[in-house]
């Protein structure tokens, strides 16, 4: 299948400290990769290189077919980047939000692919809101929209659900499957193992090593005595404590 994702020896360090470890990932079109690992792993850094946002000391690849090092500004067009804070203008309405996102990437269409998206988010009845006003979940849907607004071949979604309900990470996870089955790709990190399961493919990164990834059976499948994904992941942290202590 056609990668998305393609990056090998992935690594950037801060002063003397490697955060990002010579890390490969492949990820192919429509499929759903879930990033797991403690606070401080290199999760978020190793998704502000695939996005063009921060530049490898090390490694090479490709995302969405342009080469990581030379062509970011290429990638940034194409790719949807959701941060663990939201990022948006809270003194302006969702419409407004969306508007504005439509100006900055130059769209004819502005208009119309705003109204369209408040549609399919659910967020035309609340278009003159305010975004700082909105709950956690309402500010989760906000910012999928801003992030689909320029309609991106993929999607970077950075611990996206934290703080939301059930129901809001639920119908949140219904819709990532619903852009993968129409061919978008999909990277997510996460902490939730009910959402890690939905993952089409996982990667469990710490102390800015990639040490294991597969599906979930793959998973669970080598791993000693494990029953369930949470005792894959048990046991991985057990082990990165011991290795790296």
């Amino acid at each position: 299948m056609e990668a998305i994702i393609d990056v090998r020896g992935l690594t950037k360090r801060y002063g003397g400290r490697t955060v990002v470890d010579h890390v490969d990932i492949r990820v192919a079109r429509g499929r759903i990769y879930g990033f797991l690992g403690p606070n401080g792993s290199g999760k978020t850094t190793t998704i502000r290189m695939l996005c063009g946002l921060l530049t490898p000391d090390d490694g090479s690849g490709t995302c969405l077919g342009y080469d990581i090092r030379k062509e970011s500004r290429k990638i940034k067009r194409q790719v949807g980047y959701m941060t663990q804070k939201f990022g948006l203008y809270e003194d302006l309405s969702i419409e407004e939000n969306l508007s504005f996102i439509a100006r900055v990437y130059e769209m004819p269409d502005a208009d119309a692919r705003v109204d369209a998206m408040l549609q399919r988010l659910g967020l035309a009845a609340r278009r003159a809101q305010l975004a700082g006003a909105l709950s956690g979940g309402w500010k989760q849907r906000l910012a999928l929209a801003a992030c689909l607004l320029h309609e991106p071949q993929l999607l970077l979604l950075d611990e996206p659900t934290a703080g939301v309900d059930p129901k809001a990470r639920r119908d949140f996870w219904n819709e990532l499957h619903a852009l993968a089955a129409g061919g978008m790709t999909v990277l997510v990190s996460t902490h939730y193992m009910d959402e890690a399961e939905r993952c089409h493919q996982l990667a469990y990164i710490a102390y800015g090593k990639l040490l294991a990834q597969g599906t979930a059976q793959e998973l669970i499948a080598a791993t000693p005595s494990a029953v369930t994904l949470e005792d894959v992941f048990v046991t991985l942290m057990q082990n990165t404590e011991d290795n790296f202590s």
